[in-house]
């Protein structure tokens, strides 16, 4: 029996590399053939997939240490018989499926659907992440950092960043900080996930969440093992008188510079009564500061946690302004709450040194303050753009939410079946999300649809807005 493995560099996705061949013995056939038998019978028993581009001829018959002939012969024959497929400048390919219901016209495996209008909320412009200067700035960092920093990062992640983040979060945010109150984590949920175990261990068994609001967040509280209680949001923010109504409450989630998703600030005397509720139950206020830095009719206001340290903690990530895909998030903690979380945890997950570096390199060089205002500056005019359209196309559902953030809600008549619309938009390939998603509870009056533009291709809006109202027409 001669048998050979195919070692193949991953020149392009799909490829079949690491295919072990059985291409029996030398006397059972001439090479081609036994290299078309081998084949054809990794294909039918589906070790080979539908799509998978096989290796190049010249490199496949260097690793069976064949003729380069005897694997393009081979190559051919299976064409003929409909295994494989091959295009001009293009890889050859596995054509042929045992599936019953499959088509053996078209065997190349499609990625899962992605609406080609979006405006869903929650992403940032995707094409406008800053890939040359991050590559730069990963790159700087693999160079020129000292191998002593290559090991495993110091329990709240690396002191460089951390130095520079309460550096401008002092001037960005009016937060109030210190390197050593800063923890480095993956993201706002995992931030959040965290101080859950401290407010547990601490006794705290609830945390009051904005109603409506983010609905991950509310299922990472009860993950943890606390209960999550829905506290109503009106024009001015989080209602803090209702907060008497839950005697036992020490902990609530909030959105204060722009609440997710109705839009609303906390109103400066709802600011106030919200830290004075604090001290006076010994509680804590959790803020989600997701995406403040984008206001576009004035400055954004501070921070909460600015105005009382010892009982807000801060959370933020890069995933409303990079990207998500980078995993890079922080929280800030009064000292308490800091030893206890590093403590509690002393497992949990980084993001990687090198990419904690390379954030540390984009704030220090006034790169990503100026990625910021790029940002800022196309978000104001797309969204103007939307608010336009919006008037133009569908006058009779009115925007509300302040000129702030990557969303804005679209109002929508009682009678209309805002879940019917949000699937008739699907099928004219438009994402949007119902504001009823969420909700928390049944018994609520805001009715419509969130509507996200972050990333939204600037040159669609008016088609996004066009696909939208036929969606809702099939809906009236």
């Amino acid at each position: 029996m001669r048998e050979s493995q195919t070692n193949v560099r991953a020149a392009q996705t799909n490829l079949a590399g690491d295919l072990l061949l059985r291409l029996g013995r030398d006397g059972e056939g001439p090479l081609h053939e036994r290299v078309k038998r081998a084949l054809r019978t990794a294909i039918r028993q589906g070790r080979i997939e539908v799509g998978t581009a096989l290796p190049p001829s010249r490199q496949l018959a260097a690793d069976l240490g064949c003729s380069r002939w005897a694997v393009t012969e081979a190559y051919g024959q299976l064409v003929a018989e409909g295994y494989l497929e091959a295009q001009t400048g293009s890889a050859t390919r596995v054509r042929w499926s045992n599936s019953p219901d499959a088509d053996s016209v078209d065997r190349a495996p499609r990625p899962a659907h992605v609406a080609r209008f979006d405006l869903a909320p929650g992403l940032p412009d995707l094409r406008a992440f800053p890939r040359r200067r991050w590559a730069e700035a990963v790159r700087a960092q693999v160079t020129t950092v000292a191998f002593s920093e290559l090991g495993y990062p110091p329990p709240g992640g690396h002191l460089r960043l951390r130095r520079l983040l309460a550096a401008y979060l002092s001037r960005s945010r009016g937060v109030s900080a210190s390197p050593e109150d800063v923890t480095v984590c993956t993201s706002v949920t995992d931030g959040v996930r965290r101080l859950c175990h401290v407010l547990r261990a601490r006794g705290i068994t609830a945390v009051g969440c904005e109603e409506p609001g983010w609905t991950r967040l509310r299922d990472v509280i009860r993950a943890a093992g606390l209960e999550p209680v829905p506290v109503r949001v009106d024009a001015g923010g989080l209602r803090t008188d209702d907060l008497a109504g839950h005697p036992g409450l020490r902990a609530v989630l909030t959105t204060p510079a722009h609440q997710f998703p109705l839009g609303t600030v906390l109103a400066p005397e709802r600011r106030a009564a919200l830290l004075r509720w604090a001290h006076e139950v010994d509680g804590v206020v959790l803020e989600d500061d997701y995406d403040a830095e984008f206001r576009y009719d004035r400055r954004p206001v501070a921070a909460l946690q600015g105005m009382d340290p010892s009982r807000v903690v801060l959370f933020k990530s890069l995933s409303k302004i990079l990207s998500p895909a980078l995993g890079i998030g922080w929280l800030v903690a009064p000292p308490r709450w800091t030893r206890e979380l590093h403590l509690a945890d002393q497992t949990a997950a980084q993001p990687p040194t090198l990419d904690q570096l390379a954030f540390a390199q984009l704030l220090e060089s006034g790169a990503y303050d100026r990625h910021l205002r790029a940002c800022r500056k196309r978000y104001r005019d797309r969204r103007d753009a939307l608010v336009r359209a919006l008037a133009e196309q569908l006058p009779d559902a009115p925007v509300s939410g302040v000129a702030a953030g990557l969303h804005l809600i679209l109002r929508m008549p009682s009678e209309v079946d805002t879940a019917a619309v949000v699937r008739a938009a699907a099928a004219r390939s438009l994402q949007v999300a119902d504001l009823a998603a969420y909700h928390a509870t049944e018994d609520h009056a805001d009715h419509g649809l969130v509507l996200g533009y972050g990333n939204l291709a600037d040159g669609t809006v008016d088609e996004a807005v066009r696909r939208l109202r036929e969606a809702l027409d099939a809906n009236r």
